[in-house]
């Protein structure tokens, strides 16, 4: 068992021997690991049917869980030792104890992850064994789009579970876009009154002739979002709210016409965009929309606290994609940039950013966004996610900017996984589990100093072909066990990763996904069911470049 864990430890010595979990087994959650004890002990109670009594073993009964901080160890570090004493999971912060609870978790079984014990005559086990483990970056994310198409609460709080199994630690959330804004602003009501709601949806890719009649739509309310974010601070993965600007904003445009441009468009007949593509409806440069999204980030600031997990101080702006037509059209645009001295279009959307970038950092927060930022120049506690390619993070990383790694023909999960006619609604380039096992996310041309800058990495889904649970979980497994890997262990070079041995230990990963209900992609490709067989995608054929 200790041989197929996911995401690989770093050192495992095996021994003989196996502790025997019964009726009588104590659950002790030492000073500072309380909220660990709690988590474990409810999934342990639910999967196993054992009464997990809390407080210490009995001396030398050998069969209770133990778990406590190590001030030796460092920010989620963890060592499991397995022996004649029981279990002991101990951790640099409680954060490396959880970790360390989700490897015993995986120890015991794939019924580990169910949700009511299947067989009550089983006995349950842990082999003897020590692991040292530690990750090897700090940010190790995935992004889910709930704006093109919504999740449900229960569906964010579904995936929170998935990425704790697999010792990832950011959520970007992705609330607004063009084609629906999915969390309540209370002094803008119309956001969500308005905003969150497109009387159909395009099916497969923009060029398809295929039309969802039925409204779609939903958003979280505040209690909601706050819910999410407290749900993930006790699995330890913090939620990076992402607002976009001054792009991908026709939904907040809907709802209040006062936010585009208004001298070039006629803002008040827009809609919700139903389609999908870069729009050009982009918000107007002015004073009242600043003092609108200031609005904005305020309830944001309050709903995602700076202290509710890992990186909870940064706020994402997006800041891609905006087409400038509009601003060139525009008197007041034109106006805006002769008063503010600046060159041209693009000098303004650096303005723009810039803005709301020392408006963060004026309320303690951190600006990340994508890597077109970049251009105009960036204040130096600003962050980039690099998704057009490496040159993005690059660049950031040398000039002193934090950076995540999501190249999108890297780890956009979105994209197809196999060149074959069956796979669902085909987007972009091949990416199989073997390729995004691969990825490596630290360009080769920084210097030591600058490889430092790289917080870590994620993978992004995007949903615009994804519309319902299933089809989630079909783009993102197996592959975000690849990528958990990737962002958790020491792996050698890309080319001398021991791929065959990953597949071997992912069909023991398979039984726990199946036993959690994750519709994944199976190794031998799509069920019948998961086909979308006459829905057009895009794909795009060769080799991705590396750029």
């Amino acid at each position: 068992m200790p041989t197929s864990l996911i995401p690989a430890p770093r050192g495992v010595v095996t021994g003989t021997g196996e502790v025997r979990l019964t009726e009588d087994s104590r659950l002790d959650a030492g000073a500072g690991t309380e909220g660990v004890g709690r988590w474990l002990g409810g999934v342990l109670r639910a999967a196993t049917g054992l009464p997990w009594h809390e407080g210490t073993a009995a001396s030398g009964a050998g069969d209770g869980i133990r778990l406590a901080l190590a001030p030796g160890l460092g920010q989620e570090e963890y060592r499991l030792v397995s022996d004649g004493a029981g279990v002991l999971v101990k951790g640099g912060d409680a954060a490396g104890v959880f970790r360390g609870a989700q490897t015993l978790r995986q120890l015991l079984g794939p019924d580990a992850y169910r949700r009511a014990p299947v067989r009550r005559d089983r006995a349950w086990t842990v082999p003897y064994v020590t692991i040292e483990d530690a990750p090897r970056f700090r940010w190790r994310g995935l992004m889910l789009d709930v704006a093109r198409h919504f999740m449900p609460k229960e569906g964010v709080l579904r995936y929170l579970d998935l990425m704790a199994a697999h010792k990832l630690n950011v959520l970007h959330l992705h609330l607004t876009d063009d084609q629906g804004w999915r969390v309540e602003i209370r002094r803008y009501p119309k956001l969500t009154e308005v905003g969150s709601w497109r009387a159909r949806t395009k099916i497969g890719h923009r060029a398809s002739p295929l039309w969802d009649d039925r409204p779609h739509g939903g958003h979280y309310t505040q209690d909601d979002i706050r819910e999410i974010v407290a749900y993930a601070a006790e699995r330890h993965i913090g939620v990076v709210p992402e607002i976009d600007v001054p792009g991908h904003s026709q939904a907040a445009i809907a709802a209040y016409p006062e936010l585009g441009n208004s001298d070039v468009v006629d803002t008040t007949a827009l809609t919700v965009w139903d389609t999908w593509g870069i729009n050009p409806n982009v918000l107007a440069p002015t004073e009242d929309t600043l003092r609108f999204y200031e609005g904005v980030l305020e309830e944001v600031l309050e709903l995602f606290p700076a202290d509710a997990g890992p990186f909870s101080p940064f706020v994402h702006i997006g800041g891609d994609e905006c087409v400038k037509d509009q601003w060139r059209a525009s008197a007041a645009a034109r106006e805006r940039i002769e008063s503010l001295g600046l060159a041209d279009e693009d000098a303004l959307q650096s303005w723009f950013i810039g803005h709301f970038d020392r408006w963060l950092a004026e309320r303690g927060r951190r600006l990340i966004g994508w890597d077109e930022i970049l251009e105009g120049g960036l204040a130096p506690g600003a962050a980039v996610s690099s998704w057009r390619g490496y040159a993005g993070g690059v660049a950031a990383a040398r000039a002193g900017h934090d950076v995540v790694m999501c190249p999108e023909q890297q780890v956009y999960l979105d994209h197809r996984q196999d060149a074959g006619p069956d796979e669902p609604v085909p987007i972009g380039y091949v990416r199989t589990l073997e390729d995004v096992y691969r990825f490596e996310p630290v360009p080769a041309e920084l210097t030591a100093g600058e490889r430092a800058r790289v917080l870590g990495t994620q993978a992004n889904v995007w949903t615009e072909v994804m519309e319902d649970q299933g089809r989630v979980d079909y783009q993102v497994f197996p592959r975000l066990a690849a990528l958990c890997e990737v962002a958790w262990s020491e792996l050698p070079a890309p080319p001398e990763r021991d791929f065959a041995g990953f597949e071997r230990r992912m069909t023991a990963h398979y039984r726990r996904l199946d036993a959690m209900g994750v519709a994944y992609r199976p190794p031998t490709g799509p069920r019948p069911w998961q086909r979308r067989p006459g829905v057009l995608g895009r794909p795009i054929e060769g080799a991705p470049p590396v750029v």
